[in-house]
């Protein structure tokens, strides 16, 4: 890993971050199944997201990303996980996230976006849960 630091300003607290290899942060282990090894943070977005994205373009069948092993997670990271199950929905797969730390889902609870980041809710297909969320949540915002 790079001794260099990105000196990006943000909400995370993590502005001496350092810099990553997105391709390295992702390990692969049983098939579809990658475990996530960086904080998901304002600083390391931009160089996980599209390693992400590849490794949903070119599954088969099911991806799972675990992320047990995680450091560090912010609104960012959040978002993150939220445009990966976009984009497996628009690619027709399935995503789940496994092993997923307590601060992030303190996170997703707290933007009411947990059933999205749950493994309980993650054995449904990305698709009906991201449609059954923003289902939801158009709805709310229509409400008096």
């Amino acid at each position: 890993m790079p001794s260099e630091t990105c000196n990006q300003r943000g909400l995370s607290g993590a502005r001496e971050a350092p810099l990553i290899d997105g391709e390295a942060a992702f390990v692969a282990g049983a098939e579809g199944t990658y475990r996530l090894e960086a904080a998901l943070i304002f600083a390391t977005v931009p160089m996980l997201r599209q390693p992400g994205v590849h490794r949903i373009a070119s599954a088969a069948g099911e991806v799972q990303f675990d992320l047990e092993r995680v450091p560090m997670t912010d609104s960012a990271g959040l978002a993150l996980l939220i445009d990966w199950l976009a984009e497996a929905r628009a690619r027709q797969r399935t995503l789940r996230y496994l092993k997923v730390p307590e601060a992030l889902s303190e996170l997703a609870k707290l933007s009411d976006v947990e059933a999205l980041i749950e493994p309980s809710a993650a054995t449904q297909p990305a698709a009906a849960q991201l449609a059954g969320t923003l289902s939801a949540a158009t709805t709310a915002a229509r409400s008096p």
